[in-house]
């Protein structure tokens, strides 16, 4: 008898990783998996383990990618032993496994005495390994699918976020990112000594990558994975200047594929200045009538070249939302390998989680958070702009017009999620006579006003008006200048 049509499909309402796709017959289909291969790459790290158990780690086999219990706890337990430096031979491994109460978990002495002699030939063990992490991906794809269906019907009204959430587990599988970030503690130890041994000895960049202000660089390592830098400032300071000037310090000096997300300008205005910001070149001067010589035309025909060659990717999407962010990162971080991303800036960036539409300090926390989880997840730096309320405007004394970091528009999740927060600051602004305004032009400063890894503070520098380019440095005095 014909189902009737306008009877519902039943899918899973939870991950069910043994739901078949022809459940109408009461058939239950066995998720993908090769017992045979299993065995046979046992059978191999048993008899050679110096070899094998070596070859599995390099090829990062872990115990989740076994699909027989058995299996997947003996190999957990030959990892350990074989990171402890520990022989692995049948008698104590057997006594060894008692000891621990693992014996009969992994099938008793007759299913080791089985594995030792299984005697697979050594020249497929790579292959082997393949057909056991082939079937491992396979049932990971089951069991996100199956999540993704229930959770599909669970939460109907969140679509963009359900739609970021299934792309980064299937991008996680491909990319075989739950494997990567396994670290043992050993390994991480062996990172931190690493950096010691760097720092003590002064290499540069020996923490992070460099942002080309040596003052900033000092006081922060760097930029380091996982960090998210904010850098706020009220309009005119020169944000997007300061944020560009470090994107080309990291993308064409460094030669680190980039990513800008341009919330605000266009891809064209950001290249137009780039350029001419690197070839030391003042575009007013264009405008008033100058005749650039063979010396200028020679400095925007390298800096064009330099900018064309290098792997600097600009997305100038208006308005673009978190989740959309999101996933063009994770592309480019899969096809280029980005290091680097600079966003500008928060506060044009848009959430559309139903419990965003009606808060806006909402929205920006959602947005925060996911600028930090991104980092985090991609395992690079990201650098984002955001805006300064009115506060500094009121400010009055010494140094009127100083931002703090409490003048952060919708402040408290950014400073929450932030690993640093630099406050730009321009005191030529603040100036009330042309004669203050000449004596205070080219200083600025980034108040480090949040560092969790290091010192906070003030980096001095220099901005050059005419280049929209800061400078390492206070300004030269007059009587140093040609010195």
């Amino acid at each position: 008898m014909p189902a009737d049509s306008k009877t519902p499909i039943a899918f899973p309402k939870t991950a069910n990783l043994q739901a078949s796709a022809s459940e109408v017959d009461d058939v239950t289909r066995a998720l993908p998996h090769a017992l045979g291969p299993e065995k046979s790459l046992l059978s191999s790290m048993l008899q050679n383990p110096q070899e094998y158990v070596a070859v599995a780690i390099e090829e990062k086999l872990t115990a989740e990618h076994f699909y027989q219990p058995a299996h997947l706890t003996l190999f957990g337990f030959l990892l350990e032993l074989f990171e402890a430096g520990q022989p692995i031979e049948l008698v104590s491994l057997v006594q060894k496994l008692l000891d621990r109460g693992l014996l009969d978990r992994v099938g008793g002495p007759s299913a080791l005495t089985d594995l030792y002699t299984y005697a697979p030939s050594a020249g497929h063990f790579r292959n082997h390994l393949q057909l056991v992490k082939d079937k491992f991906i396979l049932r990971s794809i089951i069991q996100q699918s199956n999540e993704a269906i229930a959770q599909a019907y669970d939460a109907p009204d969140e679509v963009a976020g359900l739609l970021d959430t299934v792309e980064a587990r299937i991008l996680a599988i491909r990319e075989g990112s739950e494997t990567i970030k396994a670290q043992t503690l050993k390994q991480t130890v062996a990172e931190v000594l690493d950096q010691f041994q760097a720092l003590i000895h002064h290499e540069k960049g020996a923490t992070g990558i460099s942002t080309g202000f040596e003052e900033l660089d000092r006081m922060s390592g760097g930029l380091k994975a996982g960090e998210m830098f904010v850098i706020a400032a009220r309009p005119s300071m020169g944000k997007t200047s300061f944020m560009m000037n470090i994107a080309e310090h990291i993308c064409i000096d460094q030669q680190k594929p980039s990513m800008i997300f341009s919330c605000e300008m266009s891809a064209f205005q950001l290249v137009q200045r780039l350029v001419y910001s690197r070839a030391k070149f003042d575009a007013g001067q264009v405008l008033r009538g100058y005749k650039a010589d063979k010396g200028a035309l020679l400095r925007m025909k390298r800096a064009t070249e330099e900018i064309a060659t290098s792997k600097m990717f600009i997305d100038d999407t208006a308005g673009i939302t978190i989740n959309e962010l999101r996933a063009k990162a994770r592309r480019k971080k899969r096809d280029e390998d980005i290091q680097f991303i600079a966003i500008d800036y928060l506060q044009l960036m848009r959430s559309r989680t139903k419990q965003a539409e009606n808060s806006r300090e909402r929205e920006v926390a959602e947005i925060s958070s996911g600028i930090k989880g991104l980092a985090k997840e991609l395992g690079i730096p990201i650098v984002i702009l955001a805006q300064l309320n009115r506060g500094p405007e009121a400010r009055t004394g010494k140094n009127p017009g100083l931002p703090r970091m409490s003048d952060l528009r919708e402040s408290g999740s950014i400073e929450q999620d932030a690993d640093l927060v630099g406050l730009l600051y321009r005191s030529a602004y603040y100036a009330d006579t042309e004669e203050e305004k000449k004596e205070e032009e080219g200083k600025a400063e980034l108040v480090l006003a949040k560092n969790r890894n290091g010192q906070t503070g003030h980096v001095p520098l220099t901005f050059v008006a005419p280049l929209m380019r800061f400078e390492s440095g206070p300004p030269a005095r007059e009587d140093e200048i040609g010195n």
